[in-house]
C-alpha cells in the first residue's frame, strides 16, 4: 500500500507527523477512512478514537472536536487535543464524564445542551480508549 503524510496538529504542538497508509477518523457522518490519493476535501470531525495504520500496526489515539483537510498525498488534522492511550488520566475523564450527564439533566438553552453532549462524547471516546492501554 502508498504511504502519504499524516499530520494531527493541536494548539500546542504538532502530536503526530509521520507517513501512513491509512488513517480512520470520527466524522459527523461517522467512521471515514483515508488513503493516499483520496479526493479533496475539508470536513468536522467528532471527539473519538482516531485509528492510524503504520505498515500494518495500528496506533490509536482519542482526539476532541477539530477539523481534517484531505490532500491526494496528505491529511491534515486540526483538534483541540490529542492524546495517546497512556497519557488518559481515567479519573479525570469519569469526573469530566459524570459533570456532563448532570448538565444534560439539567433545562439549558440548544447551546449549552451540544456544548455538553460534546463534551460527553470526548470524555466517553476517552475512558474507551484508555482500556486499550489495560495490560491484562
Amino acid at each position: 500500500m502508498a504511504e502519504y503524510l499524516l499530520e494531527v496538529i493541536t494548539p500546542e504542538k504538532s502530536f503526530f507527523c509521520e507517513m501512513v497508509e491509512s488513517v480512520v477518523l470520527p466524522t459527523t457522518d461517522g467512521q471515514m477512512a483515508i488513503m493516499r490519493g483520496h479526493e479533496k476535501m475539508v470536513i468536522a470531525i467528532m471527539p473519538g478514537e482516531l485509528k492510524i495504520d503504520k505498515g500494518g500496526k495500528w496506533l490509536y489515539c482519542s482526539v476532541a472536536p477539530g477539523f481534517v483537510e484531505i490532500r491526494p498525498d496528505e491529511t491534515l488534522i486540526f483538534t483541540q487535543s490529542a492524546e495517546w492511550p497512556e497519557e488518559i488520566d481515567i479519573r479525570r475523564a469519569e469526573e469530566a464524564k459524570i459533570r456532563a450527564e448532570e448538565r444534560m439533566r439539567q433545562k439549558l438553552s440548544t447551546r449549552e445542551y451540544k456544548m455538553n453532549k460534546l463534551a460527553m462524547a470526548r470524555a466517553m471516546a476517552r475512558l474507551q480508549l484508555s482500556k486499550k492501554n489495560i495490560k491484562l
